[in-house]
């Protein structure tokens, strides 16, 4: 018996050396087996008493007049176009002024029937103080020629804007408290600039005029912006990068002329 049990002891001591179990680390042999009769007492850490959150300090009233109301007072005391562009060249509240090279205001023809409300200006835009003026100015333009329309020259005049008429840095999209803040500005552009008709150029121009976004599905529907007949079309940046999308546009032009043509 004590030879077999000797013999099944070493078969083991063999299997655990084969399988790399050649060295033993204790100096002692443990048995994992053999719990204790009671387990130890877990040590516990005298909790210190609870200690409330300091209040935190009342938020100060922001300082200086507000931005969207100084906005709103700037814009209606301009009574023309040339005033209006004073008033947001001193308008001293968006952080975009400072890191633009200057104001870009509008260009085509004021008093046109149709009012083209772009983004912001891009690169281009701020080099030259004109809106739509790179790449996609050069595709609007053969757009509006197609229909004939032009900003300058031979066609139906046409008169073009930005939401934002500063340049966001690194071509971001504006800021929701952005556009809120230079909004009173853009409305009072619409109002003396009388169109009979706005195309809404990108989902920024949506988001400012009617509130919502998710051009692809606004594109081609007539809605109402500051009052008059508003029709939502992609962005010609768009168009450069979806070529696909420019038979969408193709319609959207079709349909503004429609509309002039039958004295909206």
């Amino acid at each position: 018996m004590e030879s077999e049990a000797y013999h099944a002891a070493l078969a083991a001591l063999d299997w655990q050396v084969a399988l790399g179990a050649n060295e033993a680390i204790g100096d002692l042999p443990v048995d994992r087996y053999d719990l204790p009769d009671k387990a130890p007492a877990a040590t516990v850490k005298a909790a210190r008493p609870a200690q409330a959150a300091p209040a935190a300090a009342p938020r100060a009233a922001p300082a200086g007049p507000d931005p969207v109301d100084a906005a709103r007072k700037a814009a209606a005391a301009a009574q023309d176009l040339p005033a209006l562009r004073a008033a947001m060249e001193a308008f001293e509240h968006c952080d975009l002024k400072r890191g633009a090279r200057q104001l870009v205001f509008s260009d085509g023809q004021p008093g046109a029937r149709v009012m083209i409300i772009g983004e912001a200006p891009g690169r281009d835009e701020d080099r030259e103080g004109r809106p739509f003026v790179g790449r996609a100015g050069q595709l609007l333009d053969r757009m509006l020629a197609a229909i004939g329309m032009a900003r300058a020259g031979e066609g139906v005049p046409v008169y073009i804007t930005n939401v934002l008429p500063w340049r966001p840095p690194q071509n971001r999209d504006p800021k929701p408290e952005e556009i809120v803040m230079m909004l009173p500005f853009l409305e009072r552009h619409v109002e003396l600039a009388a169109p009979e008709v706005i195309v809404l150029m990108g989902n920024i121009s949506c988001q400012a005029c009617l509130g919502k976004r998710g051009i692809t599905r606004l594109r081609g529907q007539w809605a109402e912006a500051f009052g008059r007949p508003a029709l939502p079309m992609f962005h010609p940046a768009y168009l450069l990068r979806t070529p696909g999308a420019k038979r969408e546009a193709w319609a959207d032009l079709l349909s503004l002329k429609a509309r002039l043509e039958a004295g909206t």
